[in-house]
């Protein structure tokens, strides 16, 4: 499925100096670009039903692509879309599944798979692909980075969007996992138990203090070989990111955000990341679209040379 017509916007002119994402991005062919970031989306909310969250995920995608088309790069560069991986029914682990594949495909081709969602239950693809490329050579770490209010380690039987970061530890003991922001109130006791459990590290939304932050990123980077970063969208708070599923009360400073998209953008260990949750449906103003087209704009500006 290809969203070509999600790349419009304003044009000044056809010279680097007058560049915006929709005139830099084209359609994905392997061999394209090695190391030029690669557009995917995932159109799913099928995880979120099952977690009896608000629908509208499903068409995040191309809302993010909308938002960050008319945005204007610093500097000159090339980028790709491989289309949306579109989840129909209940078929979410069969959806998941075909990301992983597609995931795979552009890790092993050299690219910087940048994925757009649809709910979190996005997570657990996108892994499945850095896991089974070639990128990651036996004896590697996978660090998870993900920037959320919850932890998403429900011990729920079905998959959904609050289950897979425990689907993945306990699949894989060479995968370490790291929250900013959990948010006390919207995670149980059993939640927090069960990280601890899986030696998960994490930061309340109470604690994120920019300094703080920093040097919690730094550490958890000190202890892997690959990272691939994934941001739900509400971490932020509601008055920034109000079209998501469950808004946060407090979240983190979308200031403090910023700087751990840039500071794991420059750290020479990413090699994915993916963006959840977005619910246009619930949106207001565009404003969480924008938000998170901004991120993405500074993650793919700041990794890609």
């Amino acid at each position: 499925m290809t969203s070509e017509s999600a790349w419009t916007g304003r044009v000044d002119g056809a010279t680097p100096q007058h560049l915006r994402w929709h005139q830099a991005v084209a359609p994905y062919q392997p061999g394209n670009d090695p190391g030029a970031c690669v557009f995917v989306g995932f159109a799913c909310e099928e995880g979120v039903r099952r977690n009896k969250g608000r629908l509208g995920a499903v068409a995040g995608p191309d809302a993010l692509r909308g938002a960050l088309a008319p945005m204007a790069p610093a500097t000159p560069l090339h980028a790709f879309d491989a289309g949306t991986i579109a989840v129909t029914g209940d078929q979410l682990e069969d959806g998941q599944r075909r990301l992983g594949a597609t995931v795979s495909a552009l890790l092993d081709d050299g690219a910087f798979p940048v994925v757009l969602g649809g709910g979190h239950e996005v997570a657990y693809g996108t892994y499945l692909g850095l896991a089974g490329s070639a990128r990651r050579v036996p004896g590697s770490v996978i660090g998870i980075l993900n920037l959320d209010a919850h932890f998403d380690l429900r011990p729920d039987p079905v998959p959904s969007s609050g289950t897979p970061f425990r689907q993945i530890l306990e699949t894989d003991d060479d995968v370490r996992y790291a929250v900013i922001g959990v948010s006390q109130p919207s995670n149980t006791r059993i939640l927090f138990d069960t990280a601890d459990r899986f030696g998960v590290r994490y930061l309340l939304d109470d604690d994120c203090e920019p300094t703080r932050v920093a040097a919690f990123v730094d550490d958890f980077l000190a202890g892997i070989d690959l990272l691939y970063l994934t941001i739900d969208l509400d971490v932020l708070p509601a008055a920034v990111a109000p079209g998501v599923s469950a808004p946060a009360a407090y979240g983190v400073a979308l200031s403090t955000i910023q700087a751990v998209c840039d500071r794991v953008a420059a750290c020479g260990r990413l090699v994915v990341a993916d963006v959840a949750e977005l619910n246009p449906r619930l949106d207001i103003d565009h404003r969480t679209a924008r938000t998170a087209a901004r991120l993405i704009h500074r993650i793919v500006t700041r990794h890609v040379r």
